[in-house]
């Protein structure tokens, strides 16, 4: 049984799933340095990314489209070899119009290589639930588990998920929709609006936000503002928060007024706190915070009143799971037995879901076998351009240059990752030994001065240089660099002794664990800076020649070569 799943819609992709087994998830931005976020724009690309991998859309034997804004069966707007189409796809999250969560809201027809091909599209909250919990390992034990999902115009939704006997709607835990933390860079610090928009305009602020917030402090009494502002504004009996929730129930920012509302609420937020002379990384400090507790008390409360005290699993998606505090909070909740959060949380993985769905039509909930690493495969390299040169290099030969320079290398290897984080297919690797190396790092990237940069550790190794140093390879969850270790690798502290972790065993990526073990025994430290490798606004590099093309690094590695701007390093 072969499932392609299709994401039409930001974060475009291309997933197929063939008996039971994930084969590749294709998104758009890691094609041809496209934009962050791109849409699938012509479904000529189909064919070409199923071709490929060895496929025909003639193989296809179940179509499925992600769901999309709105309370009922909707359209969205594509092409096919640029004659323009319209679509009709499910909704956002189950209605009156789709109650059930994984059987389809919609059938319908769509020409993919000339030939009109039949297709169903579920509610697009049913692809996170069911890519996050197939995905997990509750799912290859056949344990039941709670699955969170907060996306970006939806409210915290919590379900329950039994291969036994399906899934269950526990309904939202507060009417706030996953764009409010977004929003609220629109309303205090560096990316503040003199006007702001009645539709989400800028997906990237969220990311910036979790790094800026560790300049300030979350001081209780700006926290008090924003519980009683978020009481009186959403959850009261006033008439402002009654008509709110008339006319918002989280199907989708575009389909709902539900922006206009959440500006209204921080403008409501700065009236009260402007006074107590609070500055506005303080604040964005405390949002971060109000909305994290706020996150942690209701799930807690709801997942105990609904099946008791636990401990219990639980799995977390949509774009809100990308948060690591977040992530790391509802983990030490003691209801919470074992935790999962894919590397694709966000809509990145949504295409990965429509395909899942087509699959458990046929099977009934089951796990889906896949890999981080079921990218696109990388492009040919080409000729180098003059002032470049090419030779054989070793992933241990690889660490001796890293140790010995000090100076990061583009790392290209394999096929890349699926979701947002650079895990060592499309990295920049540095030491981490030198504070500056982050300066430097992110003075090259064109990125603000207090991102982070993360690190990547050998998994043995990680519990005697964080804490708790647990296993974490897709980098989602918060860490404490140890302070004997905060002089030793500087450039990965984080302003608040946080670290974004990634741990590296053998079976998750035997290149890097080689460089790293060779790194370690060289220089005494199982540590080195990762950051993506990537145009700033684009995707991963799809090849060779755009990381040359950059400029901004002097050596590239990609599967067994070395390359290496020879203007540069005078040889």
């Amino acid at each position: 049984m072969i499932t392609c799943g299709l994401k039409l819609t930001h974060d475009g992709a291309v997933a197929l799933v063939e008996d039971g087994r994930l084969v590749f998830s294709v998104e758009m931005e890691k094609l041809a340095n496209n934009p962050r976020y791109s849409t699938i724009s012509d479904l000529a690309v189909v064919p070409a990314v199923l071709a490929g991998f060895g496929y025909r859309p003639s193989d296809v034997d179940e179509w499925v489209i992600d769901g999309w804004d709105g309370d009922k069966p909707g359209r969205v707007e594509t092409s096919e070899r640029g004659v323009p189409v319209e679509l009709a796809v499910g909704p956002y999250r189950e209605s009156a119009h789709s109650p059930d969560l994984i059987r389809p809201s919609v059938a319908g027809e769509l020409t993919i290589d000339g030939r009109a091909r039949a297709y169903t599209s579920y509610t697009h909250a049913a692809g996170h639930v069911i890519s996050t919990y197939c995905s997990s390992a509750f799912a290859r034990r056949r344990e039941p588990s709670f699955v969170l999902i907060w996306d970006g115009g939806m409210f915290p939704r919590l379900y329950w998920v039994d291969p036994e006997t399906g899934v269950e709607n526990g309904g939202s835990l507060f009417p706030l929709i996953g764009h409010t933390y977004a929003t609220a860079g629109h309303h205090f610090g560096p990316f503040r609006r003199a006007s702001q928009s009645a539709r989400v305009d800028d997906l990237s602020v969220a990311g910036k936000l979790m790094a800026y917030i560790a300049l300030g402090e979350p001081r209780q009494p700006v926290l008090t503002v924003l519980r009683e502002t978020f009481h009186e504004s959403f959850e009261s009996d006033t008439g402002r928060a009654t008509e709110y929730r008339r006319l918002v129930g989280g199907f989708g920012s575009l389909f709902e007024p539900s922006m206009p509302p959440l500006h209204a609420f921080f403008r409501a937020v700065r009236a009260r706190v402007e006074p107590l002379g609070v500055p506005d990384e303080d604040v964005l400090a405390a949002v971060h915070l109000f909305l994290q507790e706020l996150l942690a008390e209701r799930l807690d409360a709801t997942i105990r009143r609904w099946k008791g005290d636990g401990p219990w699993n639980l799995c977390f998606a949509g774009g809100c799971a990308l948060n690591i505090k977040w992530n790391s909070a509802l983990r030490a909740l003691p209801v919470v037995g074992g935790m999962w959060v894919p590397p694709f949380p966000n809509d990145a993985g949504s295409a990965i879901g429509a395909a899942a769905l087509g699959m458990i039509r046929h099977t009934g909930i089951r796990h889906l076998e896949w890999h981080p690493r079921l990218g696109p495969a990388l492009g040919p390299v080409g000729a180098l351009p003059d002032g470049w040169s090419a030779g054989p290099c070793t992933p241990r030969e690889l660490a001796g240059v890293l140790h010995d320079t000090g100076e990061p290398v583009v790392v290209l290897n394999g096929r890349a990752e699926l979701g947002p984080r650079a895990l060592g297919g499309r990295s920049i690797l540095a030491a981490a030994t030198r504070a500056g190396t982050k300066d430097a790092l992110n003075r090259i990237k064109g990125r603000e001065h207090y991102r982070p940069v993360a690190p990547i550790c050998l998994v043995e190794e990680a519990p005697k240089v964080f804490d708790p140093g647990t296993p974490d390879p897709h980098m989602l969850f918060d860490h404490e660099v140890r302070p004997e270790w905060i002089s030793r690798v500087p450039a990965i502290v984080h302003l608040d002794g946080t670290a974004r972790l990634q741990t590296v065993a053998e079976e998750d990526d035997p290149v890097l664990a080689e460089i790293l073990s060779e790194y370690h025994r060289l220089s005494g430290v199982p540590v080195l800076c990762n950051t993506s490798a990537n145009l700033n606004g684009s995707g991963f590099f799809p090849d060779v020649a755009s990381a040359i093309g950059w400029g901004a690094v002097d050596r590239i590695w990609s599967e067994g070569t070395l390359y290496r701007r020879t203007a540069a390093t005078g040889s």
